[in-house]
């Protein structure tokens, strides 16, 4: 019996960290214009994007309707942006892993709220990621959330869609 042998890295090194020089390039912008049609493009049309609290969207209009509504309501239209802390490149599997920050705005006394997640890209070429999977603590963003509509309340900063989350989902964590 021969040894198996893995197959050959698809894509060098330089290859996958160019290619998430330009995703992170895209999520820069895509923070401040908050056009997420245009992240959701980055991805192939039969991507996955595994989100542990909310389960997996196949395809990359999935993907675009999930982000879309996501980053649209709060606590995610309140993040200003998506920068990644490290990351590292693992060729053998075209993936690159990474710590993201995701800072909220501002609210009003220049207090910064936010919460990391790891996540794991898979790449398949021409600048498109055919997977990606968010691994994190979805009570540390509650909490983040939270903290930020508390502050906001407090120094009178807080809109209708902050208030409302507060008064209806932020309400399930509130501790007596």
């Amino acid at each position: 019996m021969s040894p198996i042998t893995p197959d050959p890295a698809r894509f060098t090194a330089d290859e996958l960290d160019r290619a998430f020089a330009g995703f992170q390039a895209t999520v820069a912008e895509v923070a401040q214009t908050h056009d997420w049609d245009k992240w959701a493009d980055q991805f192939t049309v039969d991507a996955d994007y595994v989100e542990h609290a909310m389960g997996t969207m196949k395809g990359r209009e999935e993907i675009r309707v999930w982000i879309n509504k996501t980053m649209h309501s709060f606590p995610g239209s309140h993040m200003t942006g998506y920068p990644s802390l490290w990351h590292v490149i693992d060729p053998a599997t075209s993936r690159v892993i990474c710590e993201v920050d995701n800072p909220m705005r501002d609210p009003g006394d220049g207090t910064i709220i936010t919460a990391t997640n790891i996540t794991i890209l898979t790449y398949a070429g021409d600048g498109l990621w055919s997977r990606e999977e968010d691994v994190y603590n979805p009570m540390l963003f509650v909490q983040a959330a939270a903290k930020w509509c508390r502050k906001a309340a407090e120094l009178g900063t807080i809109d209708d869609a902050a208030q409302q989350w507060m008064d209806t989902v932020g309400k399930m964590f509130e501790r007596p």
